[in-house]
């Protein structure tokens, strides 16, 4: 019996032997190094100590329109007798916010986020340990990337070192410094998680070096650099449920920092380049009709474009622009975006399998009429579609503003970026077509606009 039973166990244990995972494991004489001993510290102070003179506090002031003070309705004389004796209708009231923003010239130029500065009246600076308050003078702004560029009058300013972001790699240490709240600077270490992450839906052109360096409030503006204490990014915006930090962060890479702050400190406005096609990721199956590369896969191309006039068609993989290559959609749109318009340059893509080459002299973005795009006393307008009501979390339909001129009548009549124009007098408004028609005549019309779950009324 006692025979039987080990003949059934070594049994066993030769088919666990034949079907079990050879686990590979670390040589035994690994040595552990220590990055310091007793009589020594660890520091980074000499790095920290030079950059964070660079890091500046910026708060804003702006005047923000209440909603029930917007509606033109209280200026009549009835609502004013009614609201006697409750209270003045509320009015326009003074916002202030804080963020923080880089020294990157010695006579003043700093750069910080669009969405910091803007709609901002005024503008005031704060330098490390100097106690006057300086007023800026927005220089230029670009939304599209989310950058802007103010200018102080001082001079001999601590101007931060770039560093070539192409170059960060997956895991450097990084330190992320702001001046949020004007007591001084705050700085928080960790490394970089990710380069190139784009689709994040922040802005329109991302190419952002992600970190789990806690980037605390106030912080956007402010400074990501390597342990070497030069600026691999500026500190754009964190993904949290709460508000909190909770280890994803995203700054925008210093090369296209550089890029479009020299073309805002010298025109006041960042021109792209355009090219002309409708572009798309392609899937693991459909890279095997392109020897299985990866690139940006043209879907259409635009008439009169300057992709159209190179013979550029639907179904041609782009894989590389200038020898750089291009493994999305999102890097050839980042790759274009970061010439100037009148650049030629090289695009190589595949069709039928074939590579093939063309020079490219590329077009002005700016000076491209967008498809289903209206303008309209000072408004930009879209017609509301599924990717603007999954952002703002609506389900109604209408005329969206996508962007509003701050010096027109519309802004000083009240209408915002996001607002969404849903009646004009007796006219519902569904299509950018309804507001043509609504709005044919030059007569002043009340317009009705849903904000943020409310409905309010102006003239225009």
């Amino acid at each position: 019996m006692r025979k039987l039973l080990l003949l059934c166990s070594l049994a066993l244990t030769l088919v666990y032997a034949k079907d079990s995972v050879e686990f590979k494991y670390a040589p035994k004489n690994l040595e552990r190094t220590y990055p310091t001993a007793q009589n020594q510290i660890l520091s980074y102070n000499n790095v920290l100590e030079n950059v964070r003179t660079s890091i500046v506090n910026i708060s804003i002031k702006k005047e923000v329109n209440n909603q029930l003070s917007a509606n033109p309705f209280f200026n009549d004389p009835f609502f004013k007798e009614f609201f006697k004796g409750y209270g003045d209708i509320p009015q326009d009231r003074i916002q202030q916010a804080l963020g923080s923003g880089v020294v990157v010239s010695q006579d003043g130029y700093i750069v910080t986020n669009n969405h910091v500065v803007d709609g901002a009246n005024k503008i005031i600076v704060n330098l490390a340990g100097d106690k006057k308050e300086y007023e800026a003078k927005l220089i230029g702004k670009d939304e599209k990337s989310d950058l802007a560029i103010i200018k102080i009058e001082a001079k001999n300013l601590n101007a931060v070192t770039f560093y070539d972001s192409d170059k960060v790699k997956v895991g450097d240490v990084v330190f992320a410094l702001g001046n949020p709240f004007g007591v001084g600077e705050t700085i928080t270490q960790g490394i970089v998680s990710a380069t190139g992450r784009s689709g994040v839906g922040i802005v329109e052109y991302e190419d952002f070096i992600q970190t789990d360096a806690s980037i605390n409030p106030g912080n956007s503006g402010g400074a990501l650099i390597n342990s070497a204490g030069h600026l691999i990014g500026i500190n754009s915006a964190i993904i949290s449920k709460s508000g909190g930090n909770v280890g994803i962060g995203f700054a925008i890479p210093s090369n296209m920092v550089t890029t479009v702050a020299t073309s805002l400190i010298d025109s006041g406005k960042y021109t792209r380049a355009y090219l002309g096609v409708n572009i798309s990721d392609i899937s693991d199956d459909m890279s095997k009709f392109y020897n299985d590369n990866y690139g940006a896969l043209i879907t259409s191309v635009e008439d009169n474009s300057p992709a159209a006039k190179a013979g550029l068609k639907r179904g041609d993989l782009i894989i590389e622009v200038n020898g750089k290559k291009i493994g999305s959609a999102s890097e050839l749109k980042n790759t274009i975006g970061s010439y100037a318009p009148s650049k030629t340059v090289t695009v190589k893509f595949l069709r039928d399998k074939k590579a093939d080459t063309k020079n490219i002299t590329l077009a002005t973005l700016d000076s491209k009429t967008v498809s289903g795009e209206y303008e309209y006393k000072g408004l930009k307008l879209t017609q509301v579609n599924p990717t603007h009501k999954q952002q703002l979390n609506i389900t109604i339909n209408g005329v969206i503003v996508i962007n509003v001129d701050e010096k027109s009548e519309a802004y000083g009549a009240g209408v915002r970026k996001n607002d969404i124009i849903v009646q004009v007098e007796d006219n519902e408004i569904a299509t950018l077509d309804d507001f043509k028609r609504a709005t044919a005549s030059k007569d002043k019309k009340r317009v009705f606009i849903y904000r943020k779950g409310y409905i309010l009324a102006i003239v225009l």
